[in-house]
């Protein structure tokens, strides 16, 4: 998916402009946001990678003119209302309107810390060996997939240099549509400035990305 989220070169968006001493949170429906997103997702119903799509597949309109955590929670209530956890007459009269579902998971708050230090490893065993190895010459695929996808659009079809090759991890572009795990070994590539904006871009930079082996095709050289 050529998402709104993919803005990686394009013009019109001004500078980065990191907020000095920048607080967690802007406001304090933010950590509800947070929270709520952490507690539905421990329920089961949506593995990372749908909760990633959606929150990028939206409306580009819509995309821009939401903060952070408005995006959040726009994607968090997608996914409630698809996984018939609310409706959307609940969502929109602010209240519950029938009896939900029973839920076998439910994260309570003393069990929290210990949740989050685990996290959600997404490596899993190799069943092949690896295609590339550090130092390979790499070609980015040119690709315009309909679902989800970790390859930006800035960097298809650009030679790149393997930098890192951390295993096999859960692929993204199945797993957000439910068509299962199918891991697939990951790398970091990384590419010169040059090569993915040509001879404007700013002398001396270099952008590393992970991208996991079908994004890739051997460059000769």
């Amino acid at each position: 998916m050529n998402g709104p989220h993919d803005v990686g070169g394009l013009m019109g968006f001004g500078p980065v402009e990191p907020e000095v001493d920048e607080p967690w949170f802007h406001a304090e429906w933010e950590k509800r946001v947070l929270g709520m997103t952490l507690c539905a997702g421990a329920l089961g119903h949506w593995n990372l990678d749908e909760s990633r799509h959606a929150r990028e597949n939206r409306h580009p309109a819509d995309y821009y003119s939401s903060t952070y955590y408005e995006i959040w929670q726009k994607g968090l209530e997608r996914l409630l209302v698809r996984h018939g956890v609310v409706t959307t007459e609940e969502l929109a009269s602010e209240r519950s309107l029938a009896a939900g579902p029973s839920e076998a998971r439910i994260l309570t708050a003393d069990r929290v810390p210990a949740t989050l230090r685990r996290g959600g490893p997404c490596d899993r065993p190799a069943t092949t060996e690896a295609r590339f190895a550090i130092g390979d010459r790499v070609r980015t695929r040119v690709i315009n997939p309909h679902g989800h996808t970790r390859l930006p659009r800035y960097a298809r079809g650009k030679v790149g240099v393997v930098e890192a090759v951390h295993g096999c991890h859960v692929f993204p572009d199945s797993n957000a549509h439910g068509h299962g795990e199918q891991p697939q070994w990951l790398y970091t590539v990384r590419f010169d400035g040059t090569e993915l904006w040509g001879a404007d871009a700013e002398a001396g930079v270099a952008v590393s990305i992970d991208a996991w082996e079908p994004y890739l095709e051997a460059h000769p050289g």
